[in-house]
């Protein structure tokens, strides 16, 4: 396979690894434009072949390229709030986010809500969260 997009398929055959990226992969697709340092660029390694920035989100929406990408996620705004919370709090314990973490999870979320859930409202609500006011470091 020569584009990306034709590796990432055949690497998606395999069931092992299709479970994660058959869900990753056409989200890694709208960055494509990208090469590893940020620069854009209109096609593959080999200069010839284009690049097909085209995806779809796991609820079936389809988007194209970064704009499109961002888009899609702007219409699922609660959905991307929640994990991006999950995500900050995993980071803000030192461990993974559990089942008795969810309802402060979606408190953080709630409350964010009508600031349009801005980073700041976040990261506010996960320091004041219990999870973190009751993590313990190492010592």
């Amino acid at each position: 396979p020569s584009s990306m997009r034709a590796k990432m398929e055949a690497h998606r055959k395999n069931p092992v690894c299709a479970s994660c990226h058959s869900m990753l992969d056409p989200l890694g697709f709208a960055l494509e434009n990208f090469d590893a340092v940020g620069q854009f660029r209109a096609s593959e390694g080999d200069g010839v072949t284009p690049i097909d920035p085209s995806g779809v989100m796991p609820s079936g929406l389809k988007f194209s390229g970064p704009a499109g990408f961002r888009a899609a996620l702007l219409e699922q705004e609660e959905t991307f709030a929640i994990t991006l919370t999950q995500k900050l709090l995993t980071y803000g314990l030192g461990r993974g986010a559990e089942y008795y973490d969810m309802p402060a999870v979606r408190k953080i979320v709630r409350d964010a809500a009508p600031g349009k859930y801005r980073w700041s409202a976040l990261v506010s609500g996960i320091v004041k969260s219990v999870p973190f006011q009751l993590r313990r470091s190492e010592s």
